[in-house]
């Protein structure tokens, strides 16, 4: 179902809001997790780690099945469908596997902010490489996805060959039917001109 322009407009203002809130998100959580790496301050180490559990909940979370929910929407409420263009297969995998990792990732976030809040615990091991490095891994993957939806890059995937030759054939017979339809039309009009002119055939 193809939607109207108004509830289109709506819904690729919600996906492109959400989709760069996701990506903005992405980018304060990779600031984050290099402060936490590399401050001498205690305080501000084991705070870090102590706000992200939260943050992610809160925003990057919602971000993501935002910005995945609404891709949907705009993918099968649109002409590009969800499987005709190769553009649009890979961005979909992008954000689904972007989300799932996140939704995976939930519990380590719990996992760190409960060795951060432990004063017996050595700085050290309060610290942990692996926010950067999948914040990192997340603000690429996001970047690409973006780079996709701007560039929209060519190619139909066999699905999408499929869609449009049968859209073809559909056009090619809908010419023929409109052709024989006109023809008709201007034969019925042309003896009904006759008929009313009083020009009849003559018999021999």
């Amino acid at each position: 179902m193809i939607m109207t322009p108004g509830v289109r407009r709506f819904a690729l203002t919600t996906h492109v809001t959400s989709s760069v809130g996701w990506l903005g998100a992405a980018c304060v959580f990779l600031a984050h997790a290099a402060i936490g790496l590399n401050s001498e301050d205690p305080q501000i180490v084991r705070g870090v780690y102590l706000v992200m559990e939260p943050a992610a909940r809160f925003a990057l979370l919602p971000l993501a099945t935002a910005a995945l929910a609404t891709g949907l929407v705009q993918s099968l409420g649109t002409t590009w469908g969800l499987f005709r263009h190769y553009w649009v297969v890979f961005k979909l995998l992008i954000t689904m596997c972007a989300t799932v990792i996140l939704l995976i990732y939930m519990n380590t976030f719990r996992q760190m902010a409960a060795v951060a809040a432990d004063p017996l615990v050595d700085l050290e091991m309060v610290r942990n490489p692996s926010p950067a490095l999948h914040a990192g891994l997340a603000l690429a993957a996001l970047i690409t996805a973006t780079a996709l939806a701007i560039y929209k890059p060519a190619g139909l995937t066999p699905y999408g060959r499929r869609m449009q030759a049968e859209s073809e054939k559909r056009t090619v017979a809908g010419n023929w039917m409109y052709a024989a339809a006109v023809v008709a039309i201007v034969l019925m009009l042309l003896i009904l001109a006759f008929h009313l002119t009083g020009h009849r055939p003559r018999s021999h």
